[in-house]
């Protein structure tokens, strides 16, 4: 149950993270040529460092959860009743394809992170996972 809230909470702050990136506040009109790129260049340089921290601190959980996820293997493997060993394997199986999702949303995320490295202000507005666009839905109707 502390795992599935782990995995609840983690969700949540990556959501939060989108949205916080997605809502960006305008800036105050400043006198003066320049000034907008510089309050441009100065947020930029402020959502860069946000974003390294959390990186760092995802990077942080998930090692937890690989952590959590090796020693419930080894428990797994130690156990005798078949019936109890294979609902056990089953919650692992499970958590193998959550921390192995997330983990491969942290490293599209750290490469979206070092690629906008270059970029100058303004130019970060992309905010996909890194992966070609969704498909269109089509309903398709009995016939």
């Amino acid at each position: 149950m502390k795992r599935l809230n782990l995995v609840l909470a983690l969700m949540f702050f990556l959501t939060s993270l989108l949205r916080a990136q997605d809502a960006s506040p305008q800036a105050p009109p400043m006198a003066g040529p320049g000034a907008h790129d510089q309050m441009q260049g100065e947020h930029h340089h402020k959502m860069m460092e946000m974003h390294k921290q959390q990186m760092e601190a995802m990077q942080a959980d998930v090692d937890k959860m690989k952590s959590s996820l090796a020693q419930m293997k080894a428990d797994v493997a130690k156990m005798k009743n078949s019936s109890e060993k294979s609902r056990w394997q089953s919650n692992v199986d499970m958590w193998e394809i959550v921390v192995g999702h997330m983990d491969q949303m942290l490293k599209q995320m750290n490469s979206m992170g070092s690629g906008m490295h270059g970029m100058g202000p303004g130019m970060m507005h992309d905010h996909t996972m890194g992966g070609p666009p969704p498909a269109p839905t089509v309903d398709k109707k009995p016939e």
